[in-house]
This record gives structure tokens, sequence and C-alpha cells, in this order.
């Protein structure tokens, strides 16, 4: 019964988010011209009244709120608190590598002989889900989820290709009920009874990156230079960004709380208004907003 609620909330936050998007995409490219939320409302077929219901709904804070999350005082205000948080994860031994932070999610590379074989002998069961940030599809294999990624624009097709290249050895097979299962606990810390496995594919170097990215709290963003500084490459900052762009778990492991040094998203595989979103959504939860930040 609960699992089954669980996947209309989803449905219905999901939908939701379709909204949000567009909302977070039209305010990203007015942004010089500080739209109203009449404007905003306007441009996503909506009453104010109405935007401002769904959106608080969603969010659970007034848009007004939300959007100041978004702002670069925001991001940068993150930053300068997070100077030197992946040195003190580390250090702590709470979150080493492999490990978030907060204990509930680990994390496994597959070995050298596994990557050589590209997914020969896996088993990976795939399905398309709603999310609040929108469908995603999930794959698991009995080592741990090896997927995640969301849908948008690009269609279902491009993220089943996406992939078929990164197991493309495994065997693939859709199933709704065994894909499912993780959904509540990925997108609701509280529903996690036990920590979630994750087993991924790629080279030294960008497990080294996506290990730097589990321990990023909820609520902290770090920049790129931060994250090269972590994994001891201070001068790759480029190489850095194509490695966080690879990241194959999307949320889990949390490549959207990687920003640039000047305060702006940067770039997200998945779309910049998505990754606006959760980053706002996060700080949200985190309750990380200084008072004098401004719309």
């Amino acid at each position: 019964m609960k699992e089954r609620r669980d996947r209309t909330l989803y449905a219905e936050a999901s939908k939701a988010y379709r909204t949000i998007e567009r909302a977070i995409g039209y305010l990203h490219e007015h942004a010089h011209e500080q739209p109203r939320l009449a404007e905003v409302a306007g441009r996503v077929g909506l009453s104010e009244f109405h935007f401002q219901r769904r959106f608080s709904e969603w969010a659970g804070i007034s848009p007004k709120r939300f959007l100041q999350y978004l702002t670069k005082e925001h991001a940068i205000e993150a930053l300068r608190r997070s100077e030197d948080v992946l040195g003190a994860a580390h250090a702590s031994g709470l979150s080493g590598p492999g490990r978030l932070h907060d204990l509930l999610v680990t994390c496994e590379a597959v070995s050298p002989g596994e990557h050589r074989a590209q997914g020969e002998g896996v088993a990976i069961a795939y399905g398309f889900h709603p999310t609040p940030f929108g469908e995603c599809l999930i794959g698991i294999t009995s080592r741990g989820i090896c997927r995640l990624a969301f849908v948008g624009s690009t269609g279902r097709r491009a993220q089943i290709e996406g992939l078929e290249r990164a197991w493309p050895r495994a065997t693939l097979k859709r199933d709704q009920d065994a894909s499912g299962k993780p959904i509540a606990a990925i997108f609701d810390p509280a529903n996690r009874d036990k920590p979630l496995h994750l087993w991924v594919r790629g080279s030294n170097f960008q497990i080294k990156v996506w290990e730097a990215l589990l321990r990023i709290a909820p609520g902290e963003l770090v920049s790129y230079e931060q994250v090269a500084r972590a994994v001891g490459a201070p001068r790759a900052t480029r190489a850095v960004g194509t490695a966080v762009g690879a990241n194959p778990v999307a949320l889990l492991i949390p490549c959207h709380r990687v920003i640039r040094k000047a305060g702006d998203a940067g770039g997200y595989r998945w779309g910049l208004a998505r990754k606006k979103a959760l980053i706002a959504r996060e700080a949200v939860a985190a309750d990380t907003l200084p008072t004098s930040a401004s719309v």
C-alpha cells in the first residue's frame, strides 16, 4: 500500500516538476529583466494563484523564497562556507572514499578485470519512474545501482543508449518492479532502512572524483577547483569537470553540488534548470539561506 502511495505522490510531483522546470528556465533566460511572478506564471500557462500553489506544493515554500536560493549571492556564500568541506570530511574518517557523508549510501567501483569485461556476464534490470525532478531511468544489478539518469528532452531512447554504451556487454532487461523498489529511498532518505549501494564503472580518475563528490553534503556547494584540490590534481580542473559530467548515478553521486567558483551553476548533463532545482530544494531542506540574500 505504501509503495503504491509513494508512486502516486511521485507521479504528481513529477508532473508538477515540468512546470517548475519551465519556470526556472524562463527566469534564467530573463534574469536581467527580473520578471514578476505573474509574468512567469503566464509563461507556464497558469494563473498567478495556481502557479504559486503548484510551486509551493512541490517546493514546500513560496516561489519568491525558493528563488532566493538560486541567486549568485547564495551560491558564493555556500562556496565560502564549504571552502574546506572536502578536506575536512576526508580527514574526519566519517566520509572516506566510497561513503556518502551521512553513511546512507555506499559505493563500490568495478575491479580492473570487471572494467575490461565491459559488463560481460552482468544482468541489468532497468525501468523508467516518476520522481520529484522528472522521469528517471534507473539501472540495477545484483551488486547495486549502476545508473540513475533523468530523461528530460532527450527522451527515453537516448537514456537506454547511454546505459548500453556504459555497459556494452551487459544483458539489459526492462523490469519496472525490480528497478522501482529503491525509488522511494533514493528521493526521500527518511525511507532508507539500510544503505543504498552503488556499483559504478569508470576510469581510476573518474572514480577518484566521484568518491570526492560523495563527501559533499546536501545544502553544500563546492567549486570544480575545490574538487581538483581534493583529488590531488589542483591543475586538472578541466579533467575534473569532464569526470563530474560523466557521473553515471545522478543525485546519489551529487555532481549537481559542483558549481563554478564565480557562483554560476555551470553545466549539468540532465539540464541546467534541473540542477538549479536540485540545489535549491536541498538548500531549503538544509535551511542554508543567508538572511541577507535578495531576489
